[in-house]
């Protein structure tokens, strides 16, 4: 979670709560008609980005494991720190038997050995007997060769780690959605293109039927216009599949149900992103990137384990106690304590030359995969930085198209209608129209997940205003 969304505070996040239920509740199938004018309702059911970023971050199913690793490394830190306390036990233990050093340790802890107890047949040959031991018993570590500081160490660096990982997560779920908020408004406005391409062929159709029935051309035009009209409406319903996929990756991306109703606010418009340099980028990559932070975290948690491993040579030092009583029965015990000291210092251990090399292994493996992953950073953010100029290039090319399409479509549709050309070419440059159209489309669709692939790859994908119209 990200510091602006922790300082939000009980009153802030209650506050998005009721909004990401309400915008749900006005979204969701079946949900109830309101009585307010087209215009009022279209604005309270509008989803705009930001608000589609909110509900993503509350609601994909990512951001919840992220949520719970969170916590799991949380629990963590605390049990570590938890090894600083005493470990007290209560225990309960009945014991029946007939065995001579068993019976006589009994009589001895139940208080009730008397002379008779000295004879050689009553200590070679006891009578059964039974012995109910009732016990309090606490260790507490002096000097544990400092693992637990070693355990709180490790575990508050994983916990910084899931804090990495969820602004990763967050961050790519900015992505996801920006993706396929403006998937759906590309394939909305391609509905639209398509819609008038039908129209225009529509006309084109009765033009030259009309035509054909007075005699002043031939069927081979009609055939050729229908054929015309056929293709469009081919793309007119292949756009109308596109918006049902879209919508349903969009609520994908939301968490949501894939049939949830919902108004997209805003249009794909042309937006020219403010860039810095690759170098600039690379710098700001390498110094945000929350997946680097993770590797950074987690060569600094194989150190800590490493030095853990070593210190495995030290002694350890306890102090215990134990307070218990003994009895044949609840009335006739006797209670005794015992306090004391131990210093354990592990001459042989097979095992331990074995998890100092694992520790060493693993540290140089967090190294190798931080140098690697720096590496992947660099090429991502030049990978990103040349798709998105590309695109704002090909944007510019795409939108002088329009206008020379544009105006060839007038200048055939003259000449046809002068007689001075055939219907071919009126048809082939409607057909270029409507491709330079929908290219227009797909560019600036390009242009927009370019620039926030290039905020994503140098870690600064952290808001959407800046796409916000």
């Amino acid at each position: 979670m990200s510091g602006k969304e922790r300082r939000r505070g009980p009153r802030g996040l209650k506050q998005l709560i009721d909004g990401v239920l309400i915008a749900a509740l006005a979204l969701a199938p079946g949900a109830p008609a309101r009585a307010q004018s087209p215009q009022n309702q279209q604005h309270a059911t509008a989803l705009t980005l930001p608000l589609a970023v909110e509900i993503a971050l509350q609601s994909n199913p990512l951001a919840r494991a992220t949520s719970a690793g969170r916590e799991v490394a949380a629990a963590q830190t605390e049990e570590a720190r938890a090894g600083r306390l005493p470990f007290v036990q209560v225990s309960e233990t009945l014991t029946a038997g007939n065995n001579p050093v068993f019976v006589f340790g009994s009589l001895l802890e139940q208080g009730r050995f008397r002379q008779s107890n000295f004879d050689l047949n009553a200590l070679n040959n006891p009578s059964a007997l039974a012995n109910s031991r009732f016990s309090i018993s606490a260790k507490l570590p002096v000097f544990d060769q400092w693992q637990t500081v070693n355990r709180v160490k490790a575990s508050q660096l994983r916990e910084q780690q899931a804090d990495a990982q969820g602004s990763q997560v967050q961050q790519q779920i900015r992505f996801e959605v920006l993706r396929a908020y403006y998937g759906v408004l590309l394939a909305q406005a391609k509905k639209e293109v398509a819609d008038e391409a039908v129209k225009l062929a529509e006309a084109d159709v009765k033009r030259s039927r009309d035509r054909v029935e007075v005699g002043t051309s031939v069927v081979s035009d009609l055939l050729a216009a229908e054929v015309q009209l056929a293709d469009f409406q081919q793309q007119q319903i292949q756009a109308e599949g596109e918006i049902i996929t879209a919508r349903a990756a969009l609520n994908t991306a939301l968490g949501l149900p894939l049939n949830t109703l919902q108004t997209i606010a805003g249009q794909l418009v042309e937006r020219n992103f403010e860039l810095a340099s690759t170098e600039e980028l690379t710098q700001t990559a390498l110094q945000q990137r929350p997946d680097l932070q993770r590797a950074l975290l987690a060569k600094r948690t194989s150190e800590v384990q490493l030095k853990g491993a070593r210190n495995e040579f030290l002694p350890r030092v306890d102090v215990f106690t134990s307070v218990g009583a003994s009895r044949n029965n609840f009335v006739n015990g006797s209670g005794d304590y015992l306090v004391g000291a131990s210093v354990t210092f592990n001459l042989f251990d097979a095992g331990r030359n074995a998890r100092i090399k694992q520790a060493q292994a693993a540290d140089r493996l967090a190294t190798s995969e931080q140098d690697h992953l720096a590496n992947q950073i660099r090429l991502d953010v030049v990978r990103s930085y040349q798709q998105y100029v590309a695109a704002r290039a090909r944007l510019q090319v795409a939108e002088r198209v329009i206008s020379h399409a544009t105006e060839a479509l007038r200048i055939v549709q003259d000449r046809y209608n002068e007689g001075l050309t055939t219907i071919t070419e009126v048809l082939r440059a409607e057909t270029a129209l409507v491709r330079a159209q929908t290219n227009v489309l797909a560019t600036r669709y390009e242009t927009y997940v370019g620039y926030a692939s290039v905020l994503l790859a140098s870690g600064r994908l952290t808001d959407v205003q800046v796409f916000v119209s």
